[in-house]
Parts: structure tokens; C-alpha cells; sequence
């Protein structure tokens, strides 16, 4: 097998001269953390989104935190989420002192299903709220899921980090729940290095949030400093945590927005390359299909009837070439800390685990060359070619 010395990687964040100026300028600027460049950034990605306020945080793990306990999470609730998805998503619960109840995803889907939904809830007596994760960024089945929560009073939390800028028929991926949470770690769609987002139209839960934010005191920094009222007035009325973005970072943050809807063209001209070039090879499957994909992954599958060819085949030939990809995920059930406390068997939840049995996510980030998808492209057409021809060979 050919070597190519010259790596390709999973993921590449798109920086340019704009975000070194961004910095640079904050920098000079003698003010480092939370002020106006993350006020800024709060409003003008609520207008992007259509939200009434946008509270800008240090990750999506500590919005999720801060959305689930503004809803009123604590110890003795249940929360359902999906086991496909990443640790914080189902962690923020038990941080918050409640239990996490797992939904399996729809068949042949990595997004939660509603129908297995209606029957936890069904099973489960009163849940408290559920965690909906928007998987590659494409958005849930956000109308079935929202009228399953009217019904069994429960709150809903988007977990967005995959879902910018996903625009569905109501309005963004994110928006549509009582509170959404996106990411802008360096992976994600925009970036911050590290950093999220938080949005909601509920002004009380978004207070709360607000003052959770910055250690439960009834000041922001920013007012603290600027305002004629002394600095050392203030006062603790909660027991707080310390999630802010820091201005340096939402400097980044802002560049990015503007770049946003550029991003998302060149993704999705990248996705449409992939399913040109795969969509006639028998053995493998394209990614779930829906309206407003954000194109955050493409996680292509391997087909459930390919003979001579496995996922694992797939991510090791692809290495062999210095290209890099990645799996969209590992189920939350077959880990220790989740099957142990919850005596759980990797069967438990069949869909997600067929989906995290032959799905591989290849790279499609902005910025990429053709060149660069022409290579992926060759990779993956080659080992499907070869275990075609393997299996043919078996058979004659």
C-alpha cells in the first residue's frame, strides 16, 4: 500500500489574518477577559440565530451544566438522553446529582428516536428534562420530540455543539428548545479554541444563567468595572460556578460568525463531492440525509451486507495513507462508568450500536483543497475496490 508522508488531518480549524488582527487588537486593548468583545459576540450570534439573548461560556459542557440547572435538574431527577453522543452530554447530569435515562436512536439514524422516546417517558414516570443532540448536524426530529415534552412536562435542551448553523423549516437547530447549547471548540463549525454558546427565549432561565455564570454574584465583570457604582459593591446569591468566555476568545468568535454561512458552503460542496463518489459503491452507505445539515461530520457507513471490508479496515487504510478520520461515537452505554452504574449491555440499545459499529467520520472541514478531497475520495473508493474484488474472488 502507497505511504503519503504528508498528513491529512481529521480536522483543521480555519484561521486567518482577521482573527490575528482580532487578537492582537484585544491584546492591546488592556482588557483580557469577559467585556464589550463578548457582549458583542452574545448579540450578534443571537441576531444570527434569531434568539432573544446569547450568553457566551467557556464550553459547551459548562452551557449544558448551566442550561440543565436552570431548568430545575437536581438530585433525585431523571434526564433522558441519547447513548450516542459524547461523555459531557450525559455527565452535566450526573454533576447536577440526578440519573441519566438512555433512548436508543431512530434505525438507521445517530439522532434520538421519538417513538423509543414516548416509551421511556411512558415507563419512567416524571422526567425532569431531555438532552436532544443534534449528531453531524443534523438537526432531530425537533416537532415529534417537543410535542412528547408538552405532554409529559418536560423541559428540552438542545445540545447543539454539532448543529451551527443547521436552519431547519422553525429556525435554527438550537432555538427550537427551551434552552440550546452550541460548541466552538476547535473542531466544530466555528471556532474560539475553546468557548460555546448558550440560547434561549426564556428571560428566566436565561437570568439564571447568567448569574450562574460568574460565581452566582448579581454583577456582571464587565458592569463591575466600567460602571460609576464602586467595583467592590456586589453580592453573592447563589453558589456559582465560573463559566465566562474571555474577550480574547470571543474576538476569534466574532471573526468567525462572519464567516459562518462561507464555511458552511464550502462543507457542503465537500459532502456533495462524497456522495457523488460513493453513492454507486455497494458496500458503503451515505450519511443520514435531512433539511438544514450543518455538514459538521460525514459519517460515512459501511453497509450492513459488505462482505471483506469493516469500519476498522477502513480507518486503518486510511492512516496507512496519512489521512486522518475519526468515529461519531463510541455509545455512552458500552462505557464503564455508564454500564456499570447502570447495569447496561452493549445490546441494550441495538441502533446505536450498529451505527457506531460500521460509521466512520471522514474529514470535511472548510479550507480543504480539492486536491485534499480527491485524495480522500481515491482512499476510500480503493479499498472498496479491493474488497470487492476479494469477495468476488471468494465466490468464483
Amino acid at each position: 500500500m502507497s505511504q503519503n508522508t504528508d498528513f491529512l488531518p481529521f480536522a483543521r480549524p480555519q484561521l486567518g489574518i482577521e482573527e490575528e488582527e482580532a487578537v492582537l487588537r484585544i491584546m492591546r486593548s488592556g482588557w483580557l477577559t469577559t467585556g464589550s468583545e463578548t457582549l458583542a459576540f452574545e448579540k450578534e450570534f443571537a441576531e444570527f440565530v434569531g434568539a432573544k439573548t446569547a450568553l457566551a461560556v467557556n464550553s459547551a459542557t459548562s452551557g449544558l451544566h448551566l442550561a440543565l440547572e436552570a431548568v430545575g435538574v437536581k438530585p433525585g431527577d431523571t434526564v433522558i438522553t441519547s447513548p450516542y453522543t459524547f461523555a459531557s452530554s450525559a455527565a452535566v447530569v450526573r454533576h447536577l446529582g440526578a440519573e441519566v435515562l438512555f433512548c436508543d436512536t431512530a434505525q438507521d439514524s445517530y439522532n434520538i428516536d421519538p417513538v423509543a422516546l414516548e416509551r421511556v417517558l411512558k415507563k419512567s414516570g416524571k422526567v425532569r428534562a431531555i438532552v436532544v443532540v443534534h449528531i453531524g448536524g443534523l438537526p432531530c426530529d425537533m416537532d415529534a420530540i417537543l410535542t412528547l415534552a408538552r405532554m409529559y412536562g418536560c423541559a428540552v435542551v438542545e445540545d447543539a455543539a454539532h448543529a451551527f448553523p443547521s436552519l431547519t423549516d422553525k429556525g435554527y437547530a438550537g432555538t427550537l428548545g427551551d434552552i440550546g447549547v452550541y460548541s466552538f471548540y476547535a473542531t466544530k463549525t466555528i471556532t474560539t479554541g475553546e468557548g460555546g454558546m448558550i440560547v434561549s427565549n426564556n428571560p428566566a432561565l436565561l437570568e439564571r444563567m447568567a448569574r450562574m455564570r460568574m460565581h452566582g454574584i448579581d454583577r456582571q465583570v464587565w458592569d463591575r468595572y466600567t460602571s460609576k457604582k464602586a467595583s467592590w459593591v456586589y453580592s453573592v446569591v447563589e453558589a456559582g460556578y465560573k463559566y465566562n468566555l474571555p474577550d480574547i476568545l470571543s474576538a476569534i468568535g466574532r471573526v468567525q460568525l462572519a464567516k459562518a454561512k462561507r464555511f458552511l458552503e464550502e462543507r457542503t460542496a465537500i459532502a456533495k463531492r462524497y456522495d457523488q463518489s460513493f453513492s454507486s459503491i455497494p458496500c458503503l452507505q451515505l450519511p443520514p440525509r435531512g433539511k438544514g445539515h450543518a455538514w459538521h461530520l460525514y459519517a460515512l457507513r459501511v453497509h450492513p451486507s459488505a462482505t471483506g471490508m469493516n469500519r476498522d479496515q477502513l480507518v486503518e487504510s486510511l492512516s496507512a495513507q496519512g489521512i486522518g478520520s475519526s468515529v461519531h461515537f463510541i455509545p455512552l452505554h458500552t462505557m464503564p462508568y455508564w454500564a456499570t452504574r447502570y447495569t447496561l449491555k452493549p445490546s441494550d440499545f441495538p441502533n446505536a450500536l450498529n451505527m457506531f459499529e460500521r460509521s466512520i467520520s471522514l474529514p470535511i472541514w472548510h479550507g480543504m483543497t480539492e486536491s485534499q478531497v480527491t485524495r480522500v475520495i481515491g482512499a476510500v473508493n480503493a479499498l472498496a475496490s479491493k474488497a470487492a474484488s476479494g469477495t468476488a474472488a471468494r465466490h468464483s
